[in-house]
């Protein structure tokens, strides 16, 4: 019998094991089975008011579908599921759902919460091996909007006008579709087919995508609206130029944005011994930064075969990354130099990197950010020797677009300058969400400025 302590945990989830994993690209989580899915849908108390679901940023119906689990109705599950969300495999999967939905789970505040992305994942998940069709739409209303960006942002927006009708363009800058999710996060995190297959149920919904297309090179936004008769448009372009510290050294043979490592071996293959696109990593990897695309790119460069240390100006209270990532990091053997800062990329006579000088800190009072602020301490520069330097600081808009369309404002960061209510931009039947607007975030929320920005697209069309 079931006792309210088994209630208060929640089903494990099997991974691969940490030292057989760091050798492969093959998915870390393995996922719950049905058995196991229905026994965590089952800790559900059903609550009558849902704080769940006011902190998803897509307003899934969690406690419907985890019902609906808990009954063994996988198919009415991924229904419900949806009608909200157009990439629930990828959400189940990269989404921070201990910060978001999970947070307010009345479960957590004695127990453990419900593990509602192991059990979203689930769902979709079978769904995709039992070949269920979700793609319902009405009837085509004649009107047509273009989509600039298939990362998730876009995609979210494309698939919610193409429910309602909408003849639907994804314009898109890469030979593959997917934005973020196929050049950003690793295969061990985010399998490709898994995106490839979510793309594809687009495709079912009459969302049309043109691959090879930088809007603002290939054709001008301008162009799209004027000229080739579509009724609004929507920038999901991401944030996918790079930062850097501007510290001696880093134009050295040997330091890389994450940005350019991690595409150069999710898109392009590197990892993988029959592309002809390899990378080097060398023996040692420093990855500056704490966020998830350090811990993404720290766990690549291992996966190469380095030993790879994140080097981090604050303490780990502060690492922006999932607590799952860091905790996952960790196991796999990432050496961790916390409240430290680089000051210099050291390089030899041949321009090669061959180390990296960094000076430690203490954290002093918080800064704008709310975070305290980290200060050197005088007299306490070490050298790291390493092969590589993997910059991992962040990511902002690309200004091609913005630069490229008249009317189109943005603020001081380059971001896109939108209404917050509407997603709006400061050009007339232009909208806006994502990375594009705020800089470097989650696809969650990417997704939300998305089914926002297409609600108001539809309100505008429907006058």
């Amino acid at each position: 019998m079931e006792s309210k302590f088994d209630k208060m945990k929640r089903t494990p989830v099997k991974e691969q094991d940490p030292k057989k994993r760091a050798t492969n690209f093959k998915e870390v989580c393995l996922g719950y089975t049905e058995e196991e899915a229905v026994q965590e849908a089952s800790r559900c108390l059903n609550c009558k008011k849902p704080m769940c679901v006011t902190q998803c940023p897509v307003n899934i119906n969690i406690p419907e579908f985890i019902h609906h689990v808990k009954n063994h109705e996988f198919e009415e599950a991924a229904r419900v599921i949806a009608k909200s969300s157009s990439l629930p495999a990828v959400c189940g999967r990269v989404c921070p759902q201990e910060t978001q939905c999970e947070q307010k789970c009345v479960l957590g505040k004695k127990g453990e919460a419900i593990a509602i992305g192991k059990i979203e994942r689930f769902v979709a998940d079978w769904s995709r091996e039992n070949n269920i069709d979700l793609s319902e739409r009405k009837p085509g209303n004649g009107k047509k909007v273009a989509v600039v960006g298939s990362g998730p942002a876009g995609l979210a927006c494309a698939g919610d006008l193409a429910k309602l009708g909408y003849d639907v363009t994804i314009f898109e800058a890469l030979h593959k579709s997917g934005g973020v999710l196929v050049y950003g996060i690793p295969e061990f995190r985010l399998p490709k087919s898994i995106v490839g297959h979510e793309v594809e149920n687009l495709k079912k919904l009459g969302v049309k995508i043109e691959n090879n297309v930088i809007i603002g090179k290939t054709v001008k936004l301008d162009e799209l609206l004027e000229e080739e008769d579509f009724d609004a448009a929507f920038i999901g372009s991401g944030a996918g130029l790079p930062k850097f510290m501007e510290i001696p050294g880093e134009n050295l043979n040997g330091v890389l944005s994450a940005n350019e490592f991690l595409t150069r071996n999710n898109l392009m293959k590197a990892y993988n011994d029959e592309y002809d696109t390899p990378i080097s990593v060398g023996k040692k990897v420093a990855v500056v930064g704490g966020g998830n695309v350090a811990m993404d790119a720290a766990r690549t460069a291992l996966r190469l075969g380095a030993e790879v240390y994140i080097v981090y100006r604050r303490s780990e209270q502060e690492l922006p990354a999932r607590a799952e990532e860091v905790h996952h990091a960790k196991e796999e053997g990432i050496i961790f130099n916390l409240l430290t800062n680089p000051v210099e990329i050291l390089g030899d006579e041949k321009g090669l990197v061959n180390g990296i000088r960094c000076i430690k800190m203490e954290l002093g009072k918080p800064d704008a950010s709310g975070r305290r602020r980290p200060i050197e301490i005088k007299g306490s520069e070490f050298v790291i020797d390493v092969d590589m330097v993997i910059m991992a600081l962040g990511t902002s808009p690309n200004p091609l677009i913005s630069s490229t369309t008249k009317g189109l404002e943005v603020n001081k960061k380059k971001c896109l300058i939108v209404d917050e209510e509407t997603g709006l931009t400061t050009k007339e039947k232009v909208y806006a969400g994502g990375d594009a607007v705020t800089g470097a975030a989650t696809v969650i929320l990417a997704m939300g400025a998305g089914k926002k920005a297409a609600e108001s697209i539809h309100e505008m069309l429907s006058k």
